[in-house]
């Protein structure tokens, strides 16, 4: 590997939403070594089936945008 073009590669914590730790390495940047992720497969709908309900919102969003008054 080539010296100096390489990002540096550090331990970083990564904190889920729910509290759950892991600890990783990576590249990103972070100030204090911990990433605070708002979705994880706990609180995101394609991982908890509530996707229907996800769609179903979309779908009267859309009718609302078209029909609705305004």
């Amino acid at each position: 590997m080539k010296k100096g073009i390489h990002p540096e590669y550090n331990e970083i914590t990564v904190l889920m939403s729910d509290g759950t730790e892991i600890k990783t390495r990576s590249t990103m940047q972070t100030k204090d070594g911990v990433y605070k992720s708002e979705v994880d497969s706990k609180n995101h709908p394609f991982y908890n089936k509530d996707q229907k309900l996800q769609k179903k919102a979309d779908r009267i969003d859309r009718f609302n945008k078209r029909y609705g008054k305004k």
